[in-house]
């Protein structure tokens, strides 16, 4: 699990604790001590690995080291992601649009690859990328954000394909709006004017997220591969109408 020192990572790793995985957390920021205390106190062994998903050396040694320390890799789930800069196309530079390729679209395939042999010879394993309604609806002011999050969804797709044959199923969950530490420290007018386009009128907590990847986790997902599952609100929904206003 990428990505996992804190919001959708921890809560990610938590649901997962709680149904039954031992959890890798992975993550280069701090934080991750915390993410491993709290899974083993939901009863799961739990490992924090510290790695920079753009290294695949790193990947690889992280990959072993977890299956040294908990077993195979049953499950891997792509969530480490940066969000940096809003810009608009024309100004946007070449060195912020490389950073956000290269974690959330590079950095994602890299953190995925390793686990995907094992998988095969075993027979099945569950496959997660987390993307974005980013990635079908487009973010103004944020094109590197938002050509990274599409590219996964068609990494997702080809690797459903390639694995179906050996039992294993790989999906995207693509966030909305979600109240992160980071959605929370934004200028309130920003808030309320992305919680004004959410149909169901607030922002998706960090659990509610985490709750879709251990669905696609689990055996009750076993014949769902090459989805997108959006949670999102509604958000990604017209709000055109050709009636009166409610």
């Amino acid at each position: 699990m990428t990505g996992a020192a804190g919001g959708i990572g921890r809560a990610i790793c938590v649901a997962l604790a709680e149904q039954g995985w031992d959890v890798a957390a992975c993550d280069v920021a701090t934080g991750l001590g915390e993410t491993a205390a709290i899974c083993e106190r939901a009863g799961a062994k739990a490992t924090a690995l510290r790695w920079d998903v753009r290294d695949a050396a790193a990947g690889r040694e992280a990959h072993a080291e977890a299956e040294a320390e908990l077993g195979p890799v049953g499950a891997v789930v792509a969530n480490a992601a940066v969000v940096d800069r809003v810009a608009p196309a024309e100004s946007l530079a070449e060195d912020a649009w490389r950073s956000e390729l290269e974690v959330n679209l590079t950095g994602a395939f890299l953190s995925l690859q390793p686990a995907l042999a094992g998988m095969r010879e075993r027979g099945g394993g569950r496959v997660v990328a987390i993307s974005s309604t980013a990635a079908t609806d487009g973010l103004a002011g944020q094109a590197a954000y938002a050509a990274s999050k599409a590219g996964l969804l068609g990494l997702v797709r080809t690797l459903a394909l390639e694995l179906a044959p050996d039992g294993v199923t790989v999906n995207a969950v693509l966030p909305g709006m979600v109240a992160t530490e980071k959605v929370e420290a934004m200028p309130g007018e920003v808030r309320e004017r992305a919680r004004g386009h959410v149909p169901l009128g607030r922002f998706a907590t960090v659990d509610e997220v985490a709750a879709v990847v251990a669905f696609l986790c689990s055996e009750a997902a076993s014949y769902v591969t090459g989805a997108w599952l959006p949670v999102d609100g509604g958000i990604g929904l017209s709000n055109l109408t050709l009636g009166r206003e409610r």
